[in-house]
């Protein structure tokens, strides 16, 4: 079973594609932008730190409205523009998400650009059984 996720109340892509596709028992949540909800494809003020929260509140919505949570991430990717100088700021949020004992397997990578010029996105794979 493959099923095609649009989250209510997340912010518009800023492509052609799906917030998430579920596909069995896993979730694959698209790379979030820092983009408000409701406006367009603006980007939240700030730096790295407000960007990370806004990316992982985005996150939320789209593992909310497909029935999964942060406890069901299994793996995140994090892609930072300027990783020397953002990535103890963008980890001092990122871990407030997750408990210790609970941390997801993860990959962070630099990058040359991102969409909309923002310093961060972050995409996840959750484990959410189908009953």
């Amino acid at each position: 079973m493959i099923e095609h996720v649009m989250a209510p109340g997340a912010p518009t892509p800023v492509a052609p594609f799906s917030h998430a596709v579920r596909a069995g028992d896993y979730l694959f949540v698209t790379g979030q932008m820092p983009t408000l909800p409701g406006g367009g494809l603006t980007l939240v003020a700030g730096g790295v730190e407000e960007q990370t929260r806004r990316v992982m509140d985005n996150l939320a919505l789209v593992l909310e409205a497909a029935g999964a949570s942060w406890p069901d991430v299994v793996q995140v990717r994090v892609y930072l523009t300027d990783f020397p100088r953002d990535f103890a700021a963008m980890n001092a949020v990122y871990e407030t998400y997750f408990p210790p004992e609970l941390r997801p397997a993860r990959t962070c990578v630099g990058v040359t650009a991102l969409a909309v010029d923002a310093l961060v996105e972050i995409d996840c794979i959750a484990w959410v059984p189908q009953t």
